[in-house]
This record gives structure tokens, C-alpha cells and sequence, in this order.
């Protein structure tokens, strides 16, 4: 660059970083925190205000209904202010997993309270228990699990948490209903999901109750074995009452579609066989992973909106990594991930980006999903069949793809093709005088979908000019704009999803 005169800002403006530990230098490992942090619900960090004080009232719970239960806390679901267990749960368990699996290099920048000032605690696990605590909340006894909070009546408002004023028939801003895990079909009006049973969600609550009793165990006992006997219990319930238990809608058709549970049960049982080493559970494990060897989605051309969920099945990894398993079962698993990476891998020749994912609504998700389920299956086997369809997923969600946009909500500093006009209420706000955006930091946009459903969904169009216009094909969309909900929308779950990914590169470059 010496002596570049005056060429030398835009050698600057386009020079790029070239290194082993280039994640790293980046700070791309607590990327997510950035933006999980400010989904927090009770007390915001960002906003240093509270929010939805007086949740709630419960609905559709039979003999609870209309009793208040205190759940307050926990995050909002993406950029509306709804709460939901399934993907709550699941964003505790990726933390603690990305953290079990890589327990060095966290940072300490931040209190319990998401407050900027370090605890002695790194602050994944303080975000992970926070997390946790509102899972407990949802838990009030042995045989009431709840599984979401508010409806969509809360798409009525854009704006601070603090302000909310949607009227849940309660009063403008007041209480929000509070929904019990349902194995039947409800919705409070004309609207209704298809739930046949329990299994999905409180299987959720069993497996992010047991990692949580791992990782905590030597550094807060106690809470630990509260974690322990609620996941035990939950676990024990679940099996009772299989079946996939969907979220609820109210004044839409939109609603989280799962139609999966095998999964969950699995992932329960092995993380508590992790805990008490049971010959019991690791053979129901294996029996519930032996209902799904591969999740549905992987080889698909579509899927309804999360209508296999968790989109990967940690559940699979935890066998297979189990030394104390039979070998041969052990074998069978890392065949089940294989497979899955396989079908994936077959579809995605067909294109230049080697692309093999459905393009549905959070397909973001699902390439996270290829690229942690390809690194974990490359650390069991050593084998480098799936490395290059890894690296191009992986560099897919970093910006080479149709559009040269990353799907991560980066610094600019960085240099990558970053969103610009992500929706998210923060998008257009200013907190301390720094622009909203600056807030949303690590969040993962929901990424390309098919131009059917993009055409298809309520409310959904541009309020700008797409500059992404030339580049859009007959079949794909993507849109950098505020009011594409369906490919521009980070969410928290996606964004924990992350969270394995990055420390991974972070870890070992690579």
C-alpha cells in the first residue's frame, strides 16, 4: 500500500483480510450475543427498560385458564414481541452446546443482566441461564408446560418493547395470554394449528433442562439439580404424551408447523443419559432416532414453515458420539448424518453455488444446519467427503451467493455485503443516539425463499427500491428491505444457531 498517492482509499475501502485466524480477528464468536442479547424480554439491556410486566393470563389451558402465571422474561421470538418455547429452547440448548463442544475463548463483557461490565462469567452462559430461568417459569408444576406467549395480535405494533400497547382483550399494554403445550388443535378464533400432541414441546424442555444441568454442574450445583429433576420429570412426560405440538395462531393462518417429535424425545434422552449414564434412556434414544434416521427436510424440495424442527437433529450427533454406545449403533447414527449431508450434497450439484436446500421461508436456518451437522460429522469421521459442500454453504450465509449478500447482520467494518434495512423494530430507531441497526449485530435474516411464497404471504412487499433487482431469478427471491418479513427478518433462534458454527472458526480457522 506505500506509496499507493492517491489511490490508496479505495485500495483501503476494498482490501480484504487474508489469514488463518481471520474469524477470530474478527470477533465473529460473540456475534450472536450482540443480537440475542437485545431480544431479551422483562429487563432490556439496550433499551435499560422493562417490558411486558404482567404476562400472563392463561388460555386454551383448561383447568388454568384465567389464572396469572408470572412468566416474564426470556427473548422475543424475532422482530415482533411473541414468545415461543419451542424456539426459546432450542436457542438455550445451541448455546450451551456451541459452548460445551468449544469451552475456551469466551468473552466476559457483560453482567447477568446483559449490562456492558464483565461477572467473572462468560457471558454465553449468562445469557444461556437467563434463557433458562424463563424455561423454569414456563414449567409452574410437574404437569403444565406453556408454549408461548401473546399471538399474532401483536403485529399490530412496531416499537420499543416498553410501549407496547397491543390489547389482548386485557387493556391496551396490559396482560398478554399465555398458551399451555396442547396435544389438540386450538386457536382462540377462527384460526387453528394442528397439534396431536405434547411430545415436540416438552421434549424440548427435557433436553435444554438436561444440558443445562451439564454445563452448570460444577459451577452452580444447586441450580443444577433443580435442572436435573425438571428435566427428568419433563422427559417422563413427554413420552407419555407423543405427538408435535404446533404454536398458535389467532388472527392469521401463520403458525409454526411442526410436524415432527421422534426428534425431540431423542435429543431428550440422550442429554439426560449424558447426565445419569442409563442404559434405559440411551435405548430409548436410539429406538426415537431410529423413527427419523434423517430429518425430513434435508434432500426436499419444500417443507411448510418450520415443519421439521429442530432443523438439525442434535440428538443424532449425541449417539453417535456416545463412547459408552454399542459400535455398531454408533455406526448407524454417524450413517444417519451422513445420509442426511448426502442428499443435501446431491442436490446442490445441480446448481454452481452447490445450493441443495429448499428455499423456504428461514432457509438460512437450514444452511446452518448443513454446515454444523457436516463439521460435527467431520470431526466424528475424520472424512473430507462433505468439506467442500461445507465451505460453500458456509460461504453462502457470508455473501457468495445470487445476490453477494451476506445473511449475517455484520459490522461494516468488516468489509462484507451486510443487510442494510433488516425488519426489526430496531431498524428504525435510534437508542443513545446510535442507529437501531447497530443493535441487531450477529442477527441471521431469514435468507432467499421461493418466489411462490414470497408472492403468497400477508403484508409482505417492498418499501424500496430493490436493488437487487437484476439479479433476481423466476424461482428465488431476496430482498434487502424492511418489509420482506419472509427473507430479511433475523430471528433467534436462527441466530443462536449460529453459535457452534462461528466458535468452531473461531476455534481452529477452518
Amino acid at each position: 500500500r506505500k506509496g499507493a498517492g492517491k489511490n490508496s482509499s479505495i485500495l483501503a475501502k476494498s482490501s480484504v483480510i487474508v489469514a488463518d485466524d481471520v474469524y477470530s480477528r474478527l470477533n465473529l464468536r460473540e456475534m450472536p450475543l450482540h443480537y440475542i442479547r437485545q431480544q431479551r424480554c422483562g429487563y432490556n439491556p439496550v433499551h435499560d427498560e422493562l417490558c411486558h410486566q404482567h404476562d400472563g393470563i392463561a388460555v386454551l389451558s383448561g383447568e388454568y385458564d384465567g389464572q396469572h402465571f408470572d412468566v416474564t422474561g426470556g427473548w422475543h421470538d424475532a422482530s415482533d414481541y411473541l414468545q415461543y418455547l419451542p424456539t426459546s429452547a432450542n436457542t438455550v440448548y445451541q448455546m450451551l452446546f456451541a459452548y460445551r463442544e468449544n469451552p475456551e475463548g469466551w468473552a466476559d463483557e457483560y453482567d447477568a443482566d446483559g449490562r456492558k461490565g464483565p461477572n467473572g462469567i462468560p457471558d454465553i452462559l449468562d445469557e444461556a441461564r437467563y434463557g433458562l430461568d424463563w424455561l423454569l417459569k414456563m414449567n409452574p408444576k410437574d404437569t403444565l408446560y406453556f408454549n408461548q406467549i401473546a399471538d399474532d395480535r401483536d403485529h399490530r405494533f412496531v416499537g420499543k418493547p416498553s410501549l407496547d400497547s397491543v390489547d389482548y382483550d386485557y387493556g391496551k399494554g396490559g396482560t398478554r395470554p399465555v398458551y399451555r403445550v396442547s396435544g389438540k388443535p386450538y386457536g382462540l378464533r377462527q384460526y387453528k394449528n394442528r397439534s396431536l400432541g405434547e411430545a415436540s414441546s416438552v421434549g424440548k424442555f427435557a433436553s435444554a433442562f438436561a444440558i443445562g444441568a451439564e454445563v452448570f454442574g460444577k459451577s452452580s450445583p444447586e441450580y443444577a439439580s433443580l435442572l436435573a429433576s425438571k428435566a427428568d420429570t419433563a422427559y417422563s412426560y413427554a413420552r407419555r404424551h407423543p405427538g408435535q405440538s404446533q404454536t398458535a395462531c389467532c388472527v392469521s393462518p401463520y403458525f409454526y408447523e411442526e410436524d415432527n417429535y421422534s426428534d425431540d424425545l431423542e435429543l431428550g434422552a440422550a442429554a439426560l443419559n449424558r447426565l445419569k449414564n442409563d442404559p434405559t434412556l440411551r435405548k430409548d434414544a436410539v429406538n426415537w432416532g431410529r423413527m427419523e434416521p434423517v430429518t425430513p427436510w434435508m434432500g426436499a424440495d419444500s417443507a411448510r414453515h418450520y415443519q421439521w424442527y429442530p432443523f438439525i437433529n442434535l440428538g443424532h450427533y449425541e449417539l453417535a458420539a456416545d463412547t459408552a454406545m454399542n459400535p455398531s449403533t454408533r455406526q448407524e447414527f454417524i450413517r444417519n448424518l451422513r445420509s442426511g449431508l448426502e442428499r443435501v450434497s446431491r442436490k446442490g450439484r445441480e446448481n454452481a453455488f452447490f445450493n441443495g436446500l429448499p428455499y423456504i421461508w428461514c432457509s438460512s436456518n437450514l444452511a446452518v444446519a448443513f454446515v454444523t451437522q457436516a463439521m460435527l460429522y467431520r470431526e466424528l469421521t475424520g472424512s473430507e467427503e462433505f468439506r467442500e459442500d461445507e465451505t460453500a454453504m458456509r460461504d453462502w450465509l457470508f455473501g457468495l451467493n445470487p445476490w453477494g449478500q451476506a445473511m449475517i447482520i455484520m459490522p461494516e467494518s468488516t468489509g462484507l455485503p451486510t443487510p442494510r434495512d433488516p425488519h426489526s423494530a430496531m431498524t428504525n430507531m435510534k437508542v443513545n443516539g446510535k442507529p437501531g441497526r447497530d443493535f441487531l449485530i450477529g442477527g441471521l435474516v431469514d435468507g432467499p425463499v421461493y418466489t411462490a411464497i414470497f408472492n403468497a404471504l400477508w403484508g409482505v412487499h417492498l418499501r424500496n427500491k430493490d436493488r437487487f433487482a437484476d439479479f433476481q431469478g423466476p424461482k428465488v427471491v431476496y430482498h434487502d428491505d424492511y418489509s420482506d418479513y419472509s427473507t430479511n427478518e433475523p430471528t433467534l433462534d436462527g441466530t443462536a444457531s449460529l453459535l457452534y458454527m462461528l466458535s468452531k472458526l473461531c476455534s481452529t480457522g477452518e
